[in-house]
């Protein structure tokens, strides 16, 4: 790879727009380099290169799914609240919305209502990207909300851990299990671990 694209690959975190690239001879390489496999086309005009990232453990939502937030497994990996690893970058979208996926990374949709899926996102810096993502008290409540899908076991070490930490805010938390409609299995739960 040319010194070049290297560093705008490296100044933009691994990835490419085609309109970043302004002479052909450069984009000329970029699509030699998309032959070789060494930098990916994750979607029209958005491109990878893995060597750039090597140590990131991060994708820039914004670039692959415009509007995604991150949320259930990869919001609780990111505020350590199970010891899972997820095997892909989960991210919600609003409900109908139609969104066409790279190969890589490997990335699995959650459809939402627009209600649910509004509720609770900031943006965080992460890995030197600006994310959004659903915040602790929010992803929790996904947790108890997805009980039967993800397992009882699972969302009751992501409840118990989250009780755990000093900057713990149950209001914030019972607020939002109102507005997700999942407030007396909350409470229930909440009655067993405390």
């Amino acid at each position: 790879m040319d010194i070049k694209l290297q560093t705008l690959f490296k100044k933009n975190n691994g990835y490419l727009i085609r309109r970043q690239i302004s002479d052909k001879p450069t984009y000329n390489h970029l699509l030699k380099l998309i032959d070789t496999g060494t930098v990916k086309r994750i979607k029209r005009g958005v491109y990878y290169s893995e060597n750039a990232t090597k140590d990131n453990m991060m994708i820039d939502v914004e670039k692959i799914v415009p509007g995604g937030a991150l949320c259930l497994y990869s919001a609780w990996a990111y505020y350590e609240l199970t010891v899972q690893i997820p095997s892909s970058f989960t991210i919600a979208i609003e409900k109908n919305r139609k969104v066409s996926l790279p190969d890589y990374p490997p990335i699995t949709l959650y459809y939402w209502k627009q209600e649910y899926h509004e509720l609770g996102v900031v943006t965080q810096k992460i890995s030197g990207y600006t994310v959004k993502i659903y915040d602790i008290e929010k992803s929790v409540c996904d947790a108890v909300k997805y009980r039967t899908k993800i397992g009882m076991e699972t969302a009751s070490e992501i409840l118990k851990t989250y009780l755990k930490r000093k900057d713990r805010n149950l209001t914030k938390l019972i607020g939002y299990a109102k507005k997700m409609r999942i407030e007396k299995v909350l409470k229930t739960y909440l009655e067993i671990q405390i």
